[in-house]
């Protein structure tokens, strides 16, 4: 179990970095958005790149901020049924759904969306609006951000099949505890 939880701990860590990044786009982009609109209402002059920069940034902390969300244990969750059950019937719960769904879900779209990306990469495409930005960098991050969920997901599933072992959460770590 120790090297399973181990790279549990790796996808963590990547996650964690990734949502300190999106935190950081949320910013980015308020600052960009609010330049934008001071300087075309003071000068006129607008710009569809820092426009479509605003919603490249925007993707970008909505898709890997998913996997970041997930691992905080933030998401959407129907929890009618869920808080009905015991800790034991939670735990096989989230295992069974995400094993059922979600890893599977996310590796599909990502495989599907990558077709998109490579064309978009193939071609050189750009944005139709004058000034607009290449096309194929944000179709990138589609296939890959579902691929983070993905590999979040494994890692929920290691610490759901290590919970049911009997490992407690010491200091944000799956440890076996001493008896």
């Amino acid at each position: 179990m120790s090297p399973l939880l181990a790279l549990s701990n790796s996808i963590d860590w990547l996650n964690e970095k990734l949502g300190g990044v999106c935190n950081w786009l949320v910013l980015a982009a308020c600052v960009v958005s609010a330049a934008n609109a001071m300087i075309r209402y003071a000068f006129g002059y607008s710009s569809n790149a820092w426009l479509e920069l605003q919603w490249y940034m925007f993707a970008l902390f909505i898709m890997f901020g998913a996997s970041y969300t997930f691992k905080k244990n933030e998401h959407v969750r129907v929890e009618l049924l869920y808080l009905m059950l015991s800790e034991r019937g939670q735990l096989w719960l989230d295992l069974i759904g995400t094993l059922c769904f979600l890893i599977p879900s996310c590796l599909l779209l990502s495989y599907l969306s990558w077709p998109f990306f490579l064309q978009a990469y193939e071609v050189g495409e750009t944005s139709s609006n004058a000034g607009g930005l290449l096309r194929w960098p944000i179709k990138l991050v589609v296939p890959v951000g579902f691929v983070f969920l993905a590999l979040q997901g494994v890692s929920e599933v290691i610490k759901r099949i290590a919970a049911l072992k009997g490992y407690v959460v010491i200091d944000a770590k799956y440890e076996r505890p001493t008896q």
